[in-house]
């Protein structure tokens, strides 16, 4: 018996065969139906999948034989990958020099014929074989040999998607942490900077309070651009949280929601410091959906509608129905109205269309995109219907 040499890039081989993770897991299916195919192909009784590492074969796959691995001297397989572009083939190995006085050829399983096709990753370097034995000499068509090459290379096939998908995973994952992270440093971030400025406009306006009578008209208006800016900023800040926080609010789990409920939450949340009518329609009474994400959209889409409202009285129907798939929700005011040039503009982030609200303040463009972006990572598509002068109508599905 002559030992097999190691492979002309041993180091490089090694390291290749350990990046794809499949040394010592468990039997698949996928795996056991291409070497039961080859057999059968073949018209052997073995067929077997086999990595090579530093000290031993291993078998991912072994149709015909309960062995799981064998010493690396022995293996067959150990001399097939020092010819990777080539299938190793053996007609009688009682004969041959290499394999005469091998445990595997005197002893069981008695091997006597042997085909092996390496598995070649992308980079050139061989992981192992897949191969078929028979404890008695055979010969190969050139039309089964070219099938065992084939099916070597679904092997290879499955080696890589299996591959993929663990680099995608460890992506994933590395993503996840990162925005955990990033979460984390918003929240602190947001949180370090609300104070102070909640601070500045508190100062500024009890200086404005109790020093009014001695400043001049000029010193009023800066201190009003400061308490007006320090607020400006606070809700940009707020905005920016509920953007980046908006796929916790997906992770939410689905409940039960009672439409006259939600009708009246909404109401009573607005209704203490602005004139308005909210009429629900809708057939239904109970819907099963995401409650934190059904709030913060239809609070955003309202509170629009009275913040850029020309009316005395804000007028809101509400709207709710369902098909097999998803609820389909529409908010319509009686509101100036949207221009159709910037129906698709108020949906991305930081898009500002209006110069100011009701009350003089300067929107930030942030909750629409919020709004979009929770709705379209629910399933859903959201969408608006208007013209200037004949009010708005958001109309937005959400899964079931």
């Amino acid at each position: 018996m002559i030992a097999p040499k190691p492979h002309i890039n041993e180091v490089q081989r090694l390291k290749n065969l350990e990046s794809y993770d499949i040394l010592d897991t468990f039997q698949e299916i996928d795996y056991d139906n291409i070497t039961a195919i080859a057999a059968e192909i073949c018209n052997t009784p073995i067929s077997l999948i086999s990595f090579i590492d530093d000290k031993r074969q291993w078998f991912k796959s072994h149709h015909g034989t309960d062995e799981s691995e064998t010493p690396k001297e022995y293996a067959f397989c150990a001399h097939a990958i020092n010819d990777e572009h080539n299938i190793f083939i053996i007609q009688d190995a009682r004969t041959d020099d290499r394999f005469k006085n091998n445990p595997l050829v005197t002893g069981d399983p008695k091997i006597v014929f042997y085909a092996g096709v390496p598995l070649t990753s992308e980079n050139g370097l061989p992981l192992g074989t897949l191969c078929v034995l028979d404890d008695k000499p055979n010969l190969l068509s050139q039309s089964q040999l070219k099938s065992l090459s084939v099916l070597s290379n679904q092997v290879m096939n499955l080696l890589e998607l299996r591959k993929s998908k663990s680099l995608l995973d460890i992506a994933l994952k590395d993503l996840e942490e990162k925005n955990q992270e990033l979460e984390r440093f918003a929240y602190i971030a947001a949180h370090d900077l609300k104070s102070p400025l909640i601070n500045i406009a508190s100062l500024a306006e009890l200086f404005l309070e109790d020093y009014k009578l001695q400043i001049d008209s000029d010193g009023i208006e800066l201190l009003e651009m400061i308490i007006k800016s320090s607020d400006n900023l606070k809700e940009l800040i707020n905005g920016l949280l509920d953007y980046s926080r908006s796929d916790t609010i997906l992770k939410q789990k689905k409940t039960s929601i009672n439409l006259e409920k939600l009708k009246s939450e909404i109401e009573d949340l607005f209704n203490y410091d602005h004139n308005l009518k909210l009429v629900l329609n809708s057939s239904l009474t109970q819907i099963e959906t995401n409650k934190t994400a059904v709030h913060h959209i239809l609070m955003n889409l309202v509170s629009n509608a009275i913040k850029y409202s020309d009316k005395p009285k804000v007028e809101i129907e509400l709207g709710v129905s369902e098909t097999q798939t998803h609820y389909e929700f529409f908010v319509k005011d009686n509101g100036p109205g949207i221009a159709s040039k910037n129906h698709s503009k108020i949906f991305n982030i930081f898009e500002k269309v209006a110069k100011q609200d009701r009350f003089g303040l300067v929107g930030n463009g942030i909750g629409l995109a919020t709004v979009k972006k929770i709705v379209e990572k629910s399933d859903g598509q959201i969408k608006v219907v208007s013209e200037l002068g004949h009010g708005a109508t958001f109309i937005f599905t959400l899964e079931k």
